[in-house]
């Protein structure tokens, strides 16, 4: 008799499998069937956790941003490092993490916000609540480094880390017109001169 897997394993099963292919296609150009083949789930199993396509982008899109904000988190709490050099390393790693072949690393933020913006309020709300906890992060990451004398006290640091993540998600997406990475290279050298660095 085979082990019986865990509801909770098999729903984040099929949200990871197609975070994956959604980050290389897009939300629209892949079908339900697609994901379940590749996730090894019958097509049952998919409305057990899921009501709709839509219902389940909401969740994709719930648990990519739950992943990133601890990601995010851990990046800008590294300790023996400065607020600045936090910050910086962070969007080193977007411009990594963004500008690599493999779709698993992709930010779903890029690839989906103007596709399901316009299809899903759902997912279009989702989107913006989490997309402004990012920004907040960044905010508070940037009043860390104004307090450890690391970046400038001039700085507006909401205003520093809404234009930042908006200049880096701009810069994702000419990179996927260019096809290299030097729209995110000027980001990083924009946001350093941005920071005073």
């Amino acid at each position: 008799m085979e082990p019986k897997v865990a509801s909770h394993d098999v729903r984040s099963h099929i949200l990871e499998t197609a975070q994956t292919i959604i980050s290389g296609k897009g939300f629209s150009a892949v079908g339900l069937n697609e994901i379940l083949q590749t996730a090894g789930v019958p097509k049952g199993s998919f409305y057990h956790y899921f009501g709709s396509k839509e219902a389940f982008g909401e969740e994709l899109l719930k648990s990519y941003f739950a992943d990133y904000q601890e990601t995010l988190d851990a990046m800008l709490s590294r300790t023996g490092l400065s607020g600045a050099e936090r910050l910086i390393g962070y969007w080193e790693s977007w411009l990594e993490t963004q500008s690599a072949c493999d779709p698993k690393g992709k930010c779903l933020t890029v690839k989906l916000a103007a596709e399901v913006s316009d299809l899903s309020e759902p997912m279009r709300v989702v989107l913006e609540r989490e997309t402004a906890r990012v920004i907040a992060r960044l905010e508070q990451a940037i009043e860390d480094g104004i307090a450890d004398d690391s970046l400038p006290a001039s700085l507006d640091a909401k205003l520093t880390a809404s234009t930042l993540y908006q200049l880096w998600l701009g810069a994702s997406l000419r990179s996927k017109i260019t096809r290299d990475r030097e729209p995110m290279e000027c980001a990083l050298a924009a946001t350093r001169a941005w920071l005073g660095l």
